[in-house]
């Protein structure tokens, strides 16, 4: 069998949470399709195809795993048989739904299903069960937002791997090279360092950078640049690591860097402000209103932050109107920028992760403009 990426009682705690949530939800059951939250919940990895695979979930504690016959074994190869739950398989030309029927209270009234669910799959389910479906997606967010200890262990890991990919940034960047070299250069090193898959590599030198989405393009960086780099990988657990940094090609505009400085310590605020009991919203206020203070305000253009865990983004969102209290245990990016459209742009990232009393920061690379050709200390 293939290591799980935690041992197994982790995933069963996590089950016994859903099905918890489940029946406080007032559910009846739950159905979650391959995906993040499958592989959360059992360490099924994959995506969602034409053939159906699930896991039906009940809120008095039933629990089946349908799986075409094909992907057995790979199942099987999870918490799905070092659980010994119960697996339901089928092959082409058979009904798969009447599996999921077959899962399902008889008398059951709501059943939610997971948000990577695809409609040709939701909507035969919601057909053979003769119910409306709904979102699943306030029990499962529930289960993921607060992170458990094994993987507070890994976004750990995760963020000390990233760092040492961004102190080697500095040395691939210099003037003459175009940002697709040095991106394939960064994502090389994302994998030397210890990360299973590269996700993103953005680049965006001089004007580039004023989009916060660009990646990267045959731009060749010139001296006096300013360049944006945020790259993320996930481990072989499949939790992921996201960072960005801020580097200087030569020397950069004064203004630039002084307004560089703020956004440091807009960063440095939003940090300060995380603890339990404060709002998502009062965190990305933190750095809000440092930059709005200097006149910058509207060159910041999107929320502050987003959780992470075994998908990149994922609840909870630091942003305007998210009340959410922050609990202990919650991971999140704290990432403001600023973006002067055809100039420059900057964004500095960490991960965090709340603690009792404040909180960890899992990403302690350099956090100013960081000079490139010079290979920063931490």
């Amino acid at each position: 069998m293939t290591p799980l990426a935690f041992p197994v009682d982790v995933y069963a705690a996590r089950l016994d949470r859903a099905r918890t949530l489940i029946a406080a939800s007032g559910l009846d059951a739950i159905i979650v399709g391959p995906g993040p939250d499958l592989a959360y919940l059992l360490g099924v990895e994959g995506d969602t195809i034409e053939r159906l695979t699930a896991l039906v979930a009940c809120a008095d504690g039933e629990t089946a795993v349908v799986v075409p016959r094909m992907e057995l074994a790979k199942v099987r190869d999870t918490a799905v048989g070092a659980l010994g739950l119960v697996v339901s398989d089928w092959v082409d030309g058979e009904d798969p739904y009447r599996l999921i029927e077959a899962a399902v209270p008889a008398n059951a009234e709501r059943i939610g299903v997971s948000d990577g669910l695809p409609a040709l799959h939701v909507v035969p389910i919601g057909d053979r069960l003769g119910v409306r479906l709904e979102l699943a997606t306030p029990v499962l967010r529930e289960g993921r937002m607060v992170k458990d200890a094994a993987e507070i262990a890994e976004l750990r890991r995760a963020g000390a791997a990233i760092d040492a990919v961004h102190r080697r940034v500095p040395g691939l960047l210099r003037a003459g090279r175009t940002e697709r070299e040095v991106a394939a250069d960064i994502a090389d090193a994302i994998v030397e360092e210890g990360h299973r898959t590269v996700e993103f590599v953005i680049v965006g030198s001089g004007a580039n950078g004023a989009d916060p989405h660009h990646e990267v393009s045959d731009r060749v960086i010139r001296d006096g640049d300013v360049v944006v780099v945020d790259i993320g990988g996930a481990l072989p657990s499949g939790y992921n690591s996201d960072s960005t940094r801020t580097y200087a090609v030569g020397t950069p505009a004064p203004e630039a860097a002084r307004r560089i400085a703020v956004l440091e310590r807009a960063q440095q605020a939003a940090v300060d402000a995380v603890r339990p009991g404060v709002t998502a919203e009062q965190v990305d206020a933190a750095a809000r209103d440092v930059l709005t203070a200097e006149g910058l305000g509207t060159a910041f253009l999107h929320r502050t932050g987003h959780g992470i865990g075994i998908s990149t983004h994922e609840e909870p969102y630091i942003a305007p109107g998210n009340g959410l209290p922050l609990r202990e245990g919650m991971a999140f990016s704290i990432e403001p920028g600023i973006y002067f459209p055809g100039e420059w742009g900057s964004r500095i990232e960490d991960i965090v992760v709340v603690t009792a009393d404040g909180c960890e920061r899992l990403n302690v690379a350099p956090h100013g403009l960081t000079p490139a050709g010079d290979t920063p200390g931490s």
